[in-house]
């Protein structure tokens, strides 16, 4: 029988230049138990993913600051908008830029954090975090500021309480440091090869292959023997 499983996006699902590995998409679809997509980005990201394949919209956003779970129907906050919305006001009155042109797509639907590229400063803007007591997670793909307490770890324990499972029944897989939280909590955890060290270290597997070859990898040694 096939576990609950956790799925990052970035660096997991996709290919080296960030596009999603179409090959993802039925052994997903497959997958016999409940699959929640766990990512750093929006809700609209992982929201239009569950639906273009068809699965039920199980979500954790924003690195656990927004958690959905279509048959609870149920939106769940962990987050706190407004030291995100505080930290951006004061980075950009330092003179700094978010990086993402005058029509941030980024943080355009972003509910409980705020992410900043990561052409842009980090250590103002580590230290204008600090003021307003957030943290500052570097995904490979962006700064987020985020609330201290909330992370994927946290976001997965809503959804698996939304769901009726432990934390412990999922798998999950994943590439960077954000993802070291949910690794943290779950029964068996899978970093890709490409992964960060600090994904790597809270794993208790690493994949031999990289990216999404890293991720239907990762769902052969669940089948194998979770």
């Amino acid at each position: 029988m096939e576990p609950p499983l956790a799925a990052d996006i970035d660096g997991t699902l996709t290919r080296p230049d960030k596009s999603i590995d179409p090959r993802v998409f039925d052994a997903i679809r497959e997958w016999d138990a409940p699959v929640v997509i766990a990512t750093g980005k929006s809700f609209p990201y992982p929201i239009g993913l569950c639906e273009f394949l068809g699965i039920p919209l199980n979500v954790v956003a924003e690195n656990g600051g927004a958690v959905y779970i279509e048959a609870a129907d149920k939106v769940v906050y962990n987050g706190d908008p407004t030291g995100a919305e505080a930290v951006a006001n004061d980075y950009l009155e330092a003179g700094y830029d978010l990086g993402w042109g005058s029509v941030d797509m980024v943080n355009r639907w972003r509910e409980t954090e705020l992410a900043v590229s990561r052409e842009q400063p980090l250590e103002p803007l580590e230290r204008i975090a600090a003021d307003h007591g957030m943290d500052v997670v570097d995904t490979g793909y962006a700064y987020h500021v985020k609330s201290p307490e909330v992370d994927k770890g946290e976001g997965l324990k809503t959804a698996a309480r939304l769901l009726d499972l432990y934390p412990e029944e999922f798998a999950a897989v994943g590439d960077s440091e954000n993802d070291a939280e949910a690794f943290g909590v779950v029964g068996k955890a899978y970093a890709v090869a490409n992964a960060d060290e600090t994904a790597k270290a809270a794993a208790d597997e690493v994949t031999d292959a990289a990216f999404a070859d890293g991720f239907l990898e990762a769902l052969e040694k669940v089948r194998s023997g979770f």
